[in-house]
């Protein structure tokens, strides 16, 4: 199980780097979108398979609690750390040690051999922007996941002292006012179907 996690990992930061370095490096609002879009297409599947043998959740609250309980155990093998919410359609899922996030490293080699204070600046400007990308993909997840639930919502992310403690926060903001038949891709910042097109 131990490797199938590793591989998990690996593809999540390969594709991260792929569409950030390669693909996508003059357009990094785009990369965001297309990473995004994968993890809703993810998490939109994940939440079926997970759900298949459940009955309908009666509310919001119910919705949230499965995804920091069942599903977040299922894809980190760990709850959400702490889950607080505004009673207004605002929920806060709170990791404190966020798996992938534990992972990311940067050569400070792979810069420019000579080390002044901007070099350092740099590298921690691209470590931050490294990190933000990743979390387009868990925020896919949990959107892909609600709204396979029923529950159109916009999901962000924000970390808290990085490298040091790891904690990311990821707001869950549900959307009512969209139609119930509304796409679920048409209702995230105007993205339309093009970006499932890789």
């Amino acid at each position: 199980m131990a490797i199938a996690e590793s591989c998990v990992d690996a593809v999540v930061m390969e594709m991260v780097a792929v569409y950030c370095g390669g693909l996508y490096a003059a357009k990094p609002e785009l990369a965001a979108r297309r990473i995004e879009a994968i993890g809703f297409q993810v998490g939109h599947q994940l939440s079926e398979r997970y759900t298949m043998e459940r009955p309908r959740f009666s509310d919001h609250l119910e919705a949230i609690k499965f995804i920091c309980k069942d599903f977040w155990s299922e894809l980190f093998k760990k709850q959400i750390d702490n889950l607080k919410t505004n009673h207004r359609g605002t929920f806060v899922l709170q990791d404190n040690r966020f798996r992938w996030l534990t992972r990311v490293s940067l050569d400070p080699y792979t810069e420019n051999t000579d080390s002044t204070e901007n070099d350092s600046a740099a590298l921690g400007d691209t470590a931050a922007q490294t990190t933000t990308m990743l979390l387009y993909f868990p925020c896919g997840l949990i959107r892909g996941a609600l709204t396979n639930l029923g529950i159109s919502c916009s999901v962000s992310a924000d970390m808290s002292n990085l490298p040091a403690y790891l904690i990311c926060f990821m707001p869950v903001t549900i959307i009512d006012s969209l139609p119930k038949s509304a796409s679920p891709l048409g209702t995230h910042g105007g993205m339309d179907n093009y970006f499932w097109v890789l």
